[in-house]
């Protein structure tokens, strides 16, 4: 037998560490040759890691959520020398099998306690009182004597209360003030008394109290804030480890929160007719994919940005350099299960509507697939994120550091607006944009906002060349 040792390889470009996201071996587990063993995630995908031989895995790196560096054992494999054998299955070794022996010889022999009887307190009142179904009582707070043998000594009750009520002593000359008689079994009883209720409030579905009726008053009618513990809604709470994906934006949301100072502006704008045009468009469509109002604010972003070249632009802290780019690489930020990715549309400036819709729907399908490869997700030189219906009435978008500026459309509404002096209805959205305002001025955002109001106002200004 021989033991490998599968270090990491180098998966990426300047990366110099990966995350564990998921094993899908354990240790002992027997694998074959290019069989998926784990799931590593750098700052710019995820990938599946592939074991280089057959054998039986002795050793793994870490737990998920660890970080591994490049070059570093990920996996030792004890593999056969002299090829493996078919339908053999390696076991542990014999030092293994060694301390597996000794555990169980030394666990052997030790009894197991029983579990504890549940209702104990109910169960030994019911096996004492055989045969006894009712009960007759007179005072509903007052602890019942238990009913023995004929031979046994009466047991004396305790003595009554300090301050007892009429209803409770049952006394007085007068026939009303005779005691309610209530009808309960001993386990009902024993249950009241446990709880601190008094079986006198508890309405009987029937000639007696039942459990069922002390349920409904626990959940329904008690008004002293009693409460079953099996209606509580509380859940327990959970730890969850923060890897992956998770971790990731984690950590670049809160280095560009820490890193540049945002502000964000906000306009309201009028997409009546644009929404007009895109019905029309969407009615006589054919084969070609359905138009959202994303490609034609998108369209509207590129059109606008020459003019200012500061919004579409890269800021190097490190060195003080500000990119400003000739090309929009357009991030468009999605929602997966695994958390929030930003797959990039690639010189975004030279598509119509129809090319834009059909390259966010294929990007979109490979960022919630998991399948977007690493360039696909890397690169982007502004950023547009969109909650769709869930909008809302405004945002204040985080900035996808190193870039300078993110935009965020919000929900359409419509409202009543004035048009001169008449009211009519119209569908209306508000519009934010993020900047840094290192490198943009809040004159310069509004500026590029009301330049892409413009243009979405007046739609046929987006097909105009």
């Amino acid at each position: 037998m021989a033991r490998f040792t599968f270090r990491l390889p180098d998966i990426g470009e300047g990366i110099a560490e990966a995350e564990i996201v998921a094993w899908h071996v354990k240790v002992g587990d027997r694998i074959e040759e290019d069989q998926q063993v784990a799931d590593m995630m750098t700052d710019k995908a995820t990938v599946e890691m592939e074991s280089p031989v057959s054998g039986v895995v002795v050793e793994l790196a870490g737990e998920v959520g660890d970080q591994v560096p490049i070059g570093s054992a990920l996996m030792v494999v004890e593999t056969e020398d002299e090829g493996e054998g078919e339908g053999e299955t390696a076991g542990a070794t014999d030092e293994d099998a060694a301390r597996a022996a000794a555990g169980t010889d030394a666990d052997a022999g030790q009894a197991i306690p029983p579990p504890p009887v549940a209702d104990a307190a109910e169960a030994q009142i019911e096996a004492e009182t055989p045969g006894v179904d009712e009960v007759t009582e007179p005072l509903p707070d007052a602890p019942a004597a238990t009913a023995g043998d004929a031979g046994d000594p009466p047991v004396a009750a305790p003595p009554p209360p300090a301050n007892p009520s009429p209803q409770a002593t049952g006394g007085g000359d007068e026939e009303d003030n005779a005691p309610a008689k209530i009808l309960a079994s001993p386990a009902v009883r024993q249950r009241a008394r446990d709880l601190g209720v008094d079986l006198g409030a508890v309405k009987a579905d029937g000639d007696r109290v039942r459990h069922a009726d002390l349920d409904a008053y626990l959940r329904y009618g008690s008004g002293e804030g009693y409460h079953a513990p099996h209606t509580s809604r509380a859940r327990e709470d959970e730890a969850v480890k923060v890897i992956g994906m998770r971790r990731r934006i984690a950590e670049n949301m809160a280095a560009s929160k820490r890193a540049i100072p945002h502000f964000t502006y906000v306009d309201e704008i009028d997409v009546t007719a644009l929404e007009a045009m895109r019905g029309d468009l969407n009615a006589n469509r054919g084969p070609r994919p359905k138009l959202t109002m994303l490609p034609f604010l998108i369209v509207a972003i590129c059109r606008t940005l020459p003019q200012f070249p500061m919004l579409n632009a890269r800021y190097d802290d490190e060195a003080g350099v500000v990119t400003r780019h000739g090309r929009v690489h357009l991030g468009m930020a999605t929602q997966t299960d695994a958390g929030l990715m930003v797959p990039v549309i690639r010189d975004a400036q030279d598509m119509n509507v129809w090319q834009l819709a059909t390259e966010i729907g294929r990007l979109a399908e490979a960022a919630r697939s998991g399948k977007a490869r690493s360039e696909e997700l890397s690169g982007s030189t502004l950023t547009i994120t969109s909650l769709g219906p869930l909008g809302g009435i405004a945002t204040t978008p985080v900035i996808n550091r190193p870039e300078v500026a993110i935009i965020g459309p919000n929900k359409i509404v419509e409202r009543p607006v004035f048009h001169g002096d008449d009211i009519v209805r119209a569908k209306l959205m508000n519009l934010s944009i993020s900047c840094d305002h290192r490198v943009v001025d809040g004159w310069d955002a509004a500026s590029y906002v009301q330049a892409v109001k413009k243009l979405l106002e007046t739609p046929v200004l987006l097909f105009a060349d």
